[in-house]
């Protein structure tokens, strides 16, 4: 069974994170960690976003929304944080979360770290 991520990442600009995503389509990133963002900070917000995604890695989606359901229940001081730095940054900005299948996961971070195995 594949066990799923969900994390909030940062503030993005609108144009830079369309920018990022256009770059991955044409330069593949990672399978399996998909970069999602949304306007407001709600779980039916972040909800509507993952929907597309188990499709295209072939997740069960049952799983991804219970995960993500379960990091907005019990990560209310980063989603309250994430939520106030994301009105500071204005209507041009994003709240960027990524969603990924832990063995994915690992494997950037061991690129990243330079331990390609």
């Amino acid at each position: 069974m594949i066990k799923y991520s969900f994390n909030l990442i940062g503030v993005s600009p609108i144009l830079h994170f369309f920018n990022h995503q256009q770059q991955g389509l044409v330069q593949p990133q990672h399978q399996g960690i998909e970069y999602l963002g949304t306007r407001i900070c709600t779980l039916d917000a972040f909800l509507a976003t993952v929907e597309p995604v188990p499709v295209k890695w072939g997740w069960n989606l049952d799983q991804v929304v219970d995960t993500v359901i379960e990091f907005w229940m019990n990560n209310a001081e980063s989603v309250d944080y994430w939520k106030s730095r994301l009105k500071d940054a204005g209507n041009d900005s994003l709240l960027v979360a990524r969603v990924a299948d832990i063995n994915s996961l690992s494997g950037e971070f061991e690129s990243l770290l330079g331990k390609n195995l």
